[in-house]
């Protein structure tokens, strides 16, 4: 279900960072997120709604500065051209929300079962450690 919140509804959930990042189309600075660096297993879902995004099963070090996964979620993001740096990129929101989460690329040779890497923010992303 699509959860439809005004911008104002937003800024008063939201962290001002969260907000920059996942409703202002903001990118954290690399190396500085708080998941760049987790292997724990889990999963990581969306900061402003809370659907389930990624599995850790699929996260892998990429050493570009920001969580890194080979693969979504079936049906949980939505891809979409991104111009804005003067060169196509391909933006990742989430389904539910619209929220911005980061940028997907493709055929860069990474090894990966699926040959992609979701270039995530942490800040778009709260991790959930499985039950032990």
């Amino acid at each position: 279900m699509k959860v439809d919140k005004t911008e104002s509804e937003w800024e008063e959930e939201l962290t001002p960072e969260q907000y920059h990042v996942l409703r202002e189309k903001g990118t954290e600075l690399p190396f500085t997120g708080q998941y760049d660096s987790t292997f724990d297993p889990g999963s990581y879902s969306c900061a402003a709604c809370g659907t389930k995004l990624f599995d850790s099963e699929t996260k892998f070090d990429a050493h570009c500065g920001w969580p890194s996964f080979y693969d979504a979620l079936p049906g949980t993001v939505e891809l979409h051209e991104d111009d804005s740096l003067g060169a196509i990129r391909t933006e990742v929101t989430c389904v539910t929300c619209g929220g911005h989460l980061g940028h997907v690329f493709e055929g860069e040779g990474l090894g990966t079962p699926t040959d992609q890497r979701y270039c995530i923010n942490s800040l778009s992303l709260k991790f959930k450690p499985d039950s032990i």
